[in-house]
């Protein structure tokens, strides 16, 4: 039976209603340690690291984007592929924000392991503040809510409503303390990060000087040295140096843990075809939405003919303020 308009209306209202309910909790919740988070955030030297998976990995992109445009570095790192090669990105200046509404997850405990190591300073936005994540963390901001506004109580809704306000509250309460004004807004906006957006060219930031590759018949075993040397992504061409795919160090990784052989394994057996790739002409910031829209770290830059002239990383991208 198809439910009625009335029926339409009310359904949208309830959920409408808690949601609301769930940000308004928040309000309480904001405390000494929802301060100690926004100065740490505030007092980094490095970037800011949102991790997250899921619905989760969602929001945390939202809150990078909100911190980077009102005056404070950050980027998302997926918490799945940070385990499988993208780690590099992590800096000991920076500060790492985690994102899961359960906590738990082996993938988080490991990756806050690595963070312990490393010294960064975590903080853990959590909808279970006695769970694993948050026992491993620096601060830990609870964003638990009554209801999912999902009348199964299964999708994430409210939780992630909750998340995106809280993310918007340490972000403004950050702008604050770092004395982001009006003319700081608009020199990151049109004319600034804007205007560098619409001018700096792959070709003003990529690695030139003939930059190493690796033939498909080659050997993982042959691969270690350039992924380590060029961070962890080389192009693999052919013999007229075309560009026929890619190596990462995530598929090193990931080679390594099923096969105990892996440095015998043809690199033509485990690169990826039909790499996405840059041309030199190009603006960089659209090649950093490519990255950022498949998850990769790095492009290999081609010219007209499909040859190898560089590689283009989403680290220089960001620095030369295209990101």
């Amino acid at each position: 039976m198809t439910p009625s308009s009335e029926a339409l209306i009310t359904e949208g209202r309830r959920v409408l209603r808690i949601e609301a309910a769930s940000v308004a909790a928040l309000e309480h919740r904001i405390d000494e340690e929802f301060v100690r988070a926004c100065r740490i955030v505030a007092d980094a030297m490095g970037r800011i690291v949102v991790c997250g998976v899921g619905k989760s990995g969602h929001i945390g992109r939202k809150i990078a984007a909100t911190l980077t445009s009102t005056g404070t570095s950050a980027t998302f790192l997926h918490a799945v592929e940070a385990l499988h090669g993208d780690l590099g990105i992590v800096g000991r200046d920076d500060v790492a924000i985690l994102i899961s509404k359960s906590g738990e997850g082996s993938e988080l405990e490991r990756l806050t392991g690595y963070l312990a190591r490393l010294g960064v300073s975590v903080i853990a936005i959590t909808g279970r503040p006695e769970s694993t994540l948050a026992s491993d963390a620096t601060v830990v901001l609870d964003c638990s809510v009554a209801e999912e506004a999902c009348p199964m109580d299964l999708a994430p809704t409210s939780s992630t409503t909750a998340t995106l306000a809280l993310g918007d509250a340490l972000a403004m309460v950050v702008l604050q303390l770092k004395g982001f004004q009006e003319d700081d807004f608009a020199a990151l906006h049109p004319g600034g990060t804007l205007g560098t957006k619409l001018s700096v060219r792959v070709a003003d930031v990529m690695i030139a000087d003939e930059y190493p590759s690796l033939g498909e018949s080659e050997t993982m075993k042959d691969s270690i040295a350039p992924l380590a040397e060029m961070r962890g992504t080389v192009p693999v061409v052919d013999g007229d140096r075309r560009i026929i795919g890619v190596l990462t160090a995530g598929d090193l990784t990931r080679l390594m843990e099923r096969d105990p052989d892996f440095l015998e394994h043809p690199i033509g057996e485990i690169m990826t075809r039909e790499a996405k790739t840059a041309r030199p002409e190009e603006l960089g910031s659209a090649a950093a939405h490519r990255m950022e829209a498949h998850g990769i770290m790095a492009l290999p830059v081609e010219d007209d003919d499909g040859r190898l002239v560089g590689i283009v990383h989403l680290h220089d991208l960001m620095r030369a303020g295209v990101v």
